[in-house]
């Protein structure tokens, strides 16, 4: 019997399978497109559309049987918060409120859309994300829970989480119940992916939150009143290095990553939200002033890096030494003219064993105790070793 007998032949996909198929493939591509206008619109710093938000408003006011409210226009989240009052009602009042018939509105909403696919909104969260989701609809995955991650939780993770996240921590006080209009649009953006490809006979329902999260930026609707804030009049962002699925995070080397009219502006370095002297003022006196490491750390990336840092700082070298666990590399280690957590301490400067996900290798400090005197003892302490075990290592990581 031949090879090519006796081989198991391999089945080819039918016509229906390749039709499937296509099918699938194109729904996909068109959610790519419809993600990726959602998020323009969330990262959007033009003026708000104030005419098309309150009538968007007054529609969703009108579906819990509420009249129109008055509007108020403020300049940023900031601003709104000294402008919505405190609810003084007790709590069964407070739950039969218009927020909270908005909140539930909003739900059902959700939970219609989400239904006739098997409530993609609730997918549970997949062990292994596909890296390549054209691969994985290939490979026989089903559609629905690669939307549910490519959209819904994609966008959460580049608007909720990397850009609303950091200006409602910003702020100086709780939000209270709110929408973030432009920042929902990961929920908006898979629902109305499956009302486009789908085709609802409810789905007109989207429409006013949709409009809204294309219109405005943050809203507050309370009884006979609703105070909206305008969009960011400035937005910058970065590609996560190393990310292949096109996560972003905020950063601005020169100003406020997030600014609104008003003025009020949130700094970010890297993903990092710190106070403004960080990206503006990071001057050595304020970087051995502050007490937070994650923000100190960010000031002297912001200066130059460490060592930039030791020389305007003028930090008194301890002692240098080649370092044995990371050959072609020195360690350097420094008096600091601060405590790390009321505690005298001395700075080793050292170069990072394992690359980044960028492929580099990035210099850091580390604090250690203030009796080293040798780096290497130093760098041994770190890692739980002394200085002569330490010299042993083949390369650390």
């Amino acid at each position: 019997m031949s090879g090519r007998r006796g081989r198991r032949a391999r089945r080819s996909p039918l016509p229906s399978d390749r039709s499937a198929l296509d099918r699938r493939l194109a729904r996909w591509r068109r959610a790519v497109e419809i993600r990726a206008d959602w998020q323009r619109h969330a990262l959007r710093s033009a003026p708000a559309d104030r005419a098309a938000a309150e009538a968007a408003i007054t529609a969703l006011y009108a579906r819990v049987g509420a009249p129109p409210p008055a509007f108020e226009w403020v300049d940023s989240p900031a601003a709104a918060l000294r402008s919505v009052p405190a609810s003084t009602a007790p709590a069964p009042a407070r739950f039969a409120a218009v927020e909270h018939r908005l909140a539930s509105l909003m739900s059902s909403l959700r939970e219609r859309l989400g239904d006739p696919l098997g409530d993609p909104l609730r997918v549970p969260e997949p062990r292994d994300p596909p890296s390549d989701p054209e691969t994985a609809l290939r490979s026989g995955a089903p559609l629905r829970p690669v939307l549910a991650e490519e959209v819904h939780r994609a966008l959460r993770r580049r608007i909720r989480d990397a850009v609303a996240g950091p200006v409602k921590s910003a702020l100086p006080g709780p939000t209270g119940l709110c929408w973030f209009g432009q920042h929902e649009v990961d929920w908006i953006a898979h629902c109305d992916v499956h009302r486009r490809l789908w085709r609802f006979d409810d789905a007109d329902a989207l429409e006013p939150w949709a409009l809204l999260a294309r219109s405005a930026g943050w809203w507050w609707p309370r009884e006979g009143r609703c105070v909206v804030a305008e969009r960011p009049a400035a937005v910058r962002v970065e590609p996560v290095p190393g990310a292949s699925t096109g996560e972003l995070r905020l950063h601005a080397a020169t100003g406020p990553a997030v600014r609104y009219p008003d003025g009020w502006a949130v700094h970010s370095w890297h993903g990092t939200r710190v106070p403004a002297w960080v990206i503006e003022d990071p001057a050595p006196e304020r970087i051995a002033a502050e007490r937070n490491v994650e923000v100190r750390r960010c000031a002297i990336e912001r200066l130059g890096g460490w060592e930039r840092y030791a020389d305007v700082a003028g930090l008194a070298l301890v002692g240098a030494a080649p370092d044995p666990g990371n050959p072609g590399c020195e360690l350097h280690l420094y008096d600091v003219p601060y405590r790390q957590s009321g505690s005298s301490v001395r700075l080793l400067l050292a170069v990072n064993g394992s690359a980044e996900r960028d492929g580099t290798r990035r210099r850091y400090g580390l604090h250690v105790p203030p009796w080293f005197r040798d780096p290497v003892d130093a760098a041994g302490w770190s890692y739980g070793l002394t200085g002569a075990q330490y010299a042993r290592l083949l390369r650390r990581t």
